[in-house]
């Protein structure tokens, strides 16, 4: 009877822990449909007005989510968009970065040739209202955007999601899902 108490107590606090230690998945599946949003943006320090529903008229959208500017992960993240902007263009995609964090300092970050580069915009999330739609949410700081990228298909479809705080791998598997939705309409 001690033994089988033991096991089971044992179990559920072995599922206890591995799901406390498993990283959280967006809410929003591959197929959803994805919520249109429009926001201030910048791109190259200037002001304008991001819409969704317009940059999806010319193809796919990545719309990735990241927790503030000028922070080390995020300086490092958007370097690596910079730096793939053309293959992205190549299939056709927007890229647009989105945070809730250090909004006041978007213009800056946009143009830094450290960070944006001038080469795709970024938006402000005040209040992480459009985070919230796509459960990109920072679990340890809720007013801050998560690190959880999207790509989405013309029709407004998410075609794919990845969601890590590290950011060396967002650029790769959203590039891998725009080339491989090119292949498919094709």
């Amino acid at each position: 009877m001690f033994k089988r108490a033991f096991l089971k107590r044992s179990i559920a606090g072995v599922l206890v822990t591995a799901a406390l230690a498993t990283p959280a998945l967006a809410a929003l599946k591959t197929g959803a449909k994805a919520p249109d949003f429009s926001a201030p943006a910048y791109l190259a320090g200037e002001p304008f007005t991001f819409k969704l529903s317009d940059a999806l008229k010319k193809g796919p959208v990545v719309v990735y989510f990241f927790p503030a500017a000028f922070t080390p992960g995020c300086n490092l993240e958007a370097h690596l968009f910079s730096e793939a902007i053309d293959r992205f263009k190549a299939g056709k995609a927007t890229v647009i970065g989105v945070t809730a964090g250090n909004t006041d300092q978007l213009a800056a970050f946009s143009k830094s040739t450290e960070h944006c580069g001038g080469k795709f915009p970024v938006a402000a999330d005040s209040g992480a209202k459009i985070a919230k739609q796509y459960d990109a949410i920072l679990a340890k700081k809720p007013e801050w955007s998560d690190r959880t990228s999207y790509v989405i298909a013309p029709d407004g479809t998410i075609a794919h999601v990845y969601s890590d705080l590290n950011p060396q791998k967002h650029v790769k598997e959203t590039l891998d899902a725009v080339a491989g939705m090119e292949k498919q309409a094709k």
